[in-house]
């Protein structure tokens, strides 16, 4: 558990080490793209980063921004898409209440990639055209998420939205993105506290947040926020009494993904002053069926021998359906014609088998299950709808003995994943009491605030990074227009 205090009161404090007029707590993508847009608004800015080096959880992931509206990568690559689009999708596969959130992170998309690339970070104009969870091959796009899945794909035209970090050879994209951005903080004079930990808020009198507690080098110092401090620590997936008192099943049997500081503190920091959560419970994980690609053409089954989902959807909307299922458990099954065995989640190839009668028996569903499953899906196949839960036809396929069968459940597969939920903020990142009023004085952003999508079936893969770096942006203009003389 990180060391949280306070929050401390601003009268008890006898000295200021020192003063700026944003506070931005963590170097990851949310702290550096707000630190950047404050300081170029004329702010003065200080970042407290508890690690040595700036980059975070940001720096180990695939380096995926899911944003789309017409972006120069996606016309490049010879594919219409808007705003109008882009919001249609989101709001058919979203529960968001937040509407004005969502709304500006449909309409700024475009532009924000725009920003992106003018940081540094290089996104090479062309598409991977398979279904992949991600790609080092060089493409800077991709299908990330459900267009392409029903009903989706019938309340808007399906578009891919992932752009994904080039940098072939290297860690990940993650990683060549966070360099980019962190080489611009440094080149632009950013200034940056390193190996300080925050353990706690600073309030005034009046609620305001004025300030944080620092402990660096053995000793402890205060530091002034003429403004506002942001919350931008990153995750609470490594914080075990958070995650298992939130999401039992994965914090038991799944990974988490994340490094040691993704520890929850930025949301710990949040509760000390009454910062409101929301979607505590939401998770995306991962174990995709795929890549190679044919075998999103087999079924998948649960324990009781029955579909549950279509196959075609995105690997964290798959994790998120499977979990509901009786004891997490189910089933991959293939045949010869498309066998292979899936590049993700460890999973395990139990046997093939010659008669359906013989796999129902190893598997133990029971009995004429499997028969029945596969008896209308074949013949759905043959006449071109799955009349189920309507698998894209681009993956339609008559399955024929002998089959192949791999077990996907969530105890038995190694299954990573990261959390959903988090602080409320509104759409300028002020961080929002239980009543939905802006506590004075604090922004969040990043992977400590609640994300647009609630769980694994609404997710797409660069939501994270790019609605973090976006609403970052947010925060850094509209400290700095506060600092200016704006109302707070």
């Amino acid at each position: 558990m990180p060391i949280v205090e306070g929050p401390f009161p601003a009268a008890a404090v006898a000295e200021w080490s020192h003063t700026a007029d944003l506070v931005i707590i963590g170097l990851g993508i949310a702290g550096a793209c707000a630190a950047l847009e404050a300081q170029r608004a004329g702010a003065e800015v200080l970042v407290l980063e508890r690690a040595g080096a700036g980059g975070g959880a940001s720096a180990l992931s695939q380096g995926q921004f899911y944003l789309g509206g017409g972006t120069s990568v996606q016309t490049a690559c010879g594919y219409d898409d808007s705003p109008d689009e882009m919001y249609a999708f989101l709001r058919a596969v979203t529960t968001t209440d937040e509407e004005d959130k969502l709304r500006s992170f449909c309409a700024e998309s475009a532009s924000h990639f725009d920003w992106l690339e003018a940081q540094g970070v290089p996104f090479a104009r062309e598409a991977y055209k398979h279904k992949a969870v991600y790609t080092r091959t060089g493409e800077g796009l991709l299908s990330t998420g459900n267009e392409k899945v029903w009903p989706f794909r019938d309340k808007a035209k399906p578009a891919p939205r992932g752009h994904q970090v080039s940098g072939e050879g290297e860690i990940s994209g993650g990683n060549v993105a966070m360099k980019a951005l962190l080489g611009t903080v440094e080149r632009e004079g950013v200034p940056v506290l390193y190996e300080a930990n925050v353990i706690g808020l600073v309030q005034d009198d009046d609620g305001r947040v004025v300030g944080v507690a620092v402990r660096k080098d053995g000793g402890e110092f205060f530091v002034r926020a003429r403004v506002g401090v942001m919350l931008a620590a990153g995750s609470f997936n490594l914080n075990d009494d958070v995650t298992s008192e939130n999401m039992p099943l994965f914090s038991r049997y799944g990974k988490p993904l994340g490094e040691p500081t993704n520890d929850g503190a930025g949301l710990l920091l949040g509760r000390t002053v009454g910062v409101a959560e929301r979607g505590m419970h939401g998770l995306v994980a991962t174990a995709s069926i795929y890549p190679p690609e044919d075998l999103i053409k087999g079924i998948v089954v649960n324990a009781e021998g029955r579909r549950f989902v279509a196959e075609d959807v995105y690997h964290g909307r798959m994790a998120n359906k499977l979990a509901e299922q009786p004891d997490a458990k189910a089933f991959l099954i293939l045949d010869e014609e498309i066998f292979g065995y899936p590049k993700h989640g460890s999973h395990t190839f139990l046997d093939a088998y010659e008669t359906v009668e013989e796999m129902e028996a190893a598997l133990g569903v029971p009995a004429g299950s499997l028969a029945t499953t596969l008896e209308r899906y074949n013949a759905d196949m043959a006449a071109g709808e799955d009349t189920e839960f309507h698998k894209h036809p681009d993956w339609h396929k008559v399955l024929e003995a002998p089959y192949a069968v791999f077990e996907i459940s969530i105890p038995r597969s190694d299954y990573h994943w990261m959390s959903l939920g988090g602080l409320v903020t509104d759409v300028d990142g002020r961080a929002l009491n239980e009543s939905g009023e802006p506590i004075p004085g604090l922004y969040a952003a990043g992977a400590c605030t609640n994300h647009l999508a609630q769980d694994g079936d609404e997710y797409a893969s660069g939501m994270s990074l790019a609605a973090g770096s976006l609403f970052g942006r947010h925060v850094g203009r509209h400290a700095a227009a506060v600092a200016a003389g704006a109302p707070a």
